[in-house]
């Protein structure tokens, strides 16, 4: 298979599976059984390519927030989403610092992925009948920053399905809890991708990778991610995370026949 071809359909798959509460990670392993191997590089940059979708997406959120930060309520939102990104930047240098690597196995992406989808049908079974809100609390925005964490910790568990998650244990309504989540998301995807690029840089030059196909899943996974996360803010509206929860499983255990 071509390079241009297997960069261009990881880009799909890294797009349609960044911000819906899936396992991006899980999903590209699924990929990359039947397509050339791309670097971590590769992996971690195309996701500043979803968070240019979100950033369309959610433009007129952004652009208030950006606008408005000296009211009230953009400033206390601000500053809600400062204080998760800095638990997740903070808790990210500390683990690295401790050594901690991406698994080479498998398997625990596997059941990372399963697992969270486990969570997500018990979540919303449990929710069923309860009353939901959708302002942001303190205890929402730590524990959506810690939330992150775990994903970083357990890849395969998803950073927008950890999140979401956490939100919904405390009471966030789903449209509120997705909006906080995927907004966080900007900062912290392009704070990763951005540190990756200055490590590669710093450590290869300009010719370690191929910056061509880089910047060709990045622009692919761009288009792919504003659909996906288009049709997730419409279907929201009237579903739950049921589905979701269910496909996990399946994921989950699709990886662990593979690798078995």
């Amino acid at each position: 298979m071509p390079d241009w071809i297997a960069v261009i359909l990881l880009g799909i798959v890294e797009g349609v599976t960044e911000f819906l509460p899936v396992s991006s990670t899980g999903h590209l392993l699924i990929a990359e059984r039947w397509m050339p191997r791309q670097s971590d590089l590769f992996n971690v940059v195309i996701q500043c390519g979803a968070v240019l979708a979100v950033l369309v997406v959610f433009s007129r959120r952004v652009k208030q927030l950006a606008l408005e930060w000296r009211q009230p309520e953009a400033r206390d939102y601000l500053l809600k989403l400062a204080a998760a990104f800095v638990i997740t930047g903070v808790g990210g240098v500390l683990l690295k610092k401790a050594g901690l690597k991406l698994p080479k196995e498998v398997a625990p992406i596997a059941w990372a992925t399963l697992v969270g989808g486990v969570f997500f049908v018990v979540v919303e079974r449990w929710l069923r009948g309860r009353a939901t809100r959708d302002d942001i609390t303190w205890a929402v925005a730590l524990t959506i920053g810690a939330a992150q964490l775990l994903a970083v910790v357990f890849p395969g568990a998803s950073r927008s399905g950890t999140t979401i998650l956490a939100a919904l244990v405390l009471g966030l309504s789903r449209p509120a809890a997705t909006e906080f989540s995927f907004i966080l998301g900007i900062p912290t995807l392009l704070a990763a991708g951005g540190l990756e690029i200055v490590s590669e840089l710093r450590h290869h030059g300009t010719g370690g990778e191929n910056w061509a196909l880089l910047a060709l899943g990045t622009a692919v996974a761009a288009v792919t991610a504003f659909l996906a996360v288009k049709w997730l803010l419409r279907y929201i509206q009237s579903h739950t995370f049921t589905a979701f929860g269910w496909y996990r499983i399946g994921v989950g255990v699709l990886i662990l026949l593979l690798a078995w």
